[in-house]
């Protein structure tokens, strides 16, 4: 009686991991169609002040609206690596030299469907990446080109995710296969 319980609570244990991994594979599957759609990525920082500031970015990751950098995305080795273009006399740079931890957030608002990333910004200084994620017609923005000095881009190699749908969250740590 003894052996049979504790094979059950095992099999009710494993049942239990497989299930919380379909969940989790669901989870970053759902997370990057997301990325690939989302309208916007909402990006935080905290000012100076320590308070959060959030605010819609282009989200360079959707394919319909940026077609052009989907084939960079997918040569990554980390399928969840976020980059953003912004300007260098940005309040948000500032924020980033004083504190690098930032979010990003992307949604689906019909469905009440999100994916939020955390971790450390870096500031992009390599041109050859700058040169990756450019677009001629962003000297609307940048008037001097790819060199402008008021150029930057912002990468997030994201340390860890949390998926929200139905009022259910998944966490995963994005680098982990």
């Amino acid at each position: 009686m003894f052996v049979r319980l504790r094979t059950t609570q095992s099999k009710k244990l494993k049942l239990k991991e497989e299930m919380r991994n379909m969940e989790l594979e669901e989870a970053k599957k759902i997370s990057l169609e997301l990325i690939e759609t989302s309208k916007a990525a909402y990006l935080t920082t905290i000012d100076s002040e320590g308070y959060p500031i959030t605010r819609a970015m282009f989200n360079l990751r959707n394919k319909e609206q940026f077609p052009e950098f989907s084939e960079f995305f997918t040569e990554q080795d980390n399928e969840f690596i976020i980059y953003i273009s912004t300007n260098t006399s940005s309040s948000k740079i500032d924020h980033i030299k004083n504190n690098p931890k930032i979010s990003v957030y992307f949604c689906d608002p019909e469905e009440f469907k999100g994916i939020m990333f955390g971790g450390e910004a870096d500031i992009v200084d390599d041109m050859k990446m700058k040169q990756n994620i450019w677009l001629d017609w962003w000297t609307r923005y940048y008037p001097k080109g790819l060199e402008d000095p008021d150029y930057t881009l912002l990468k997030l190699n994201p340390k860890n995710a949390r998926f929200y749908y139905k009022l259910n969250q998944v966490k995963f740590n994005p680098g982990e296969k």
